[in-house]
């Protein structure tokens, strides 16, 4: 039997790989293009996406345990649906489904209102699921380089409440063991649920701050404008993705998202180690830019 990466080629699929590669387990990664997909050793690439039903079922054939990583299209709820429908009539006995932090209380945006209604899902028909919420991508700020560089701004509107941001690779190993824990069972194992977050509570303003100390020159916040930063977006995203993304910010400038001590504890026991900060991140980030 085998483990099936979703999103095997994307930001945080690549990394999950990376994470299981070396454990023994058997690795599938589902992907468009087999033949161009760069995996680790040892990983077989199978063909097919989500959004097509017929080749997911194939892809699961022999697998009995998925990572569920759904991507960000119009579609993302149909997609998350069918494939936990298709999980479960081919008999996987482990789901690690990729969620998001505050899915269960930020209504009015799409994408989160899709993962709870996936997460739903799976607590009606009792999946034997590890459901994994991650809270805003600390590496999402990379795109920041150049208003930071040229501008002295941090640009991202996250607001004065602050958000509780992780990284990516925290979420990468909490997904392989949480896979790797559901593959070696001898039966499924219960439903789980973890909320992926960082050890701190991020405004904009501290945010401005931390690159400040990072690129030793004084950084500001750019501000709370999240219509221009639709308008700004809709020239890289689609119409409908770029409100999306308006609407998770509007929310985090009015709830925030933060994470409990409770939740950043049960989160260090499931890693092993305290989440990473977004300190050490900007920090390595501004000597790798630096370097460049």
């Amino acid at each position: 039997m085998s483990i099936l990466i979703t999103g095997s080629t994307g930001t945080i699929g690549s990394q999950v790989l990376n994470q299981l590669s070396g454990s023994g387990a058997q690795l599938r990664a589902l992907t468009r293009s087999p033949a161009k997909a760069q995996l680790p050793a040892g990983v077989s690439a199978v063909a097919g996406d989500l959004s097509d039903v017929d080749a997911f079922r194939a892809a699961l054939d022999g697998v009995s345990t998925l990572f569920l990583l759904v991507p960000n299209v119009a579609d993302e709820l149909t997609q998350a649906m069918q494939a936990l429908a298709v999980a479960r009539e081919s008999g996987v006995k482990g789901i690690v489904y990729l969620s998001v932090y505050k899915g269960d209380t930020y209504a009015d945006v799409p994408h989160f209102a899709s993962k709870e209604t996936a997460e739903r899902m799976i607590e009606a028909l009792d999946l034997p699921a590890t459901v994994l919420r991650p809270a805003y991508f600390i590496q999402n700020d990379l795109r920041q380089k150049d208003p930071l560089l040229q501008a002295g701004v941090y640009g991202m509107p996250v607001g004065d409440r602050g958000i509780s941001m992780v990284d990516i690779r925290d979420i990468a190993e909490a997904a392989a063991a949480e896979l790797l824990r559901r593959e070696h069972a001898a039966a499924p194992l219960p439903r789980e649920t973890y909320a992926l977050v960082g050890p701190d509570v991020l405004s904009g303003n501290a945010l401005a701050k931390i690159w400040s100390d990072a690129l030793g020159r004084e950084i500001r916040y750019g501000g709370n404008d999240t219509l221009t930063l639709e308008k700004r977006m809709k020239s890289m995203v689609p119409a409908w993705q770029a409100l999306d993304l308006r609407l998770m910010m509007d929310r985090y400038q009015s709830d925030g998202a933060a994470a409990t001590a409770d939740e950043v504890a049960r989160l260090t026991k499931l890693l092993g180690h305290a989440p990473r900060s977004y300190r050490d991140f900007a920090k390595d980030a501004a000597q790798q830019w630096q370097r460049n």
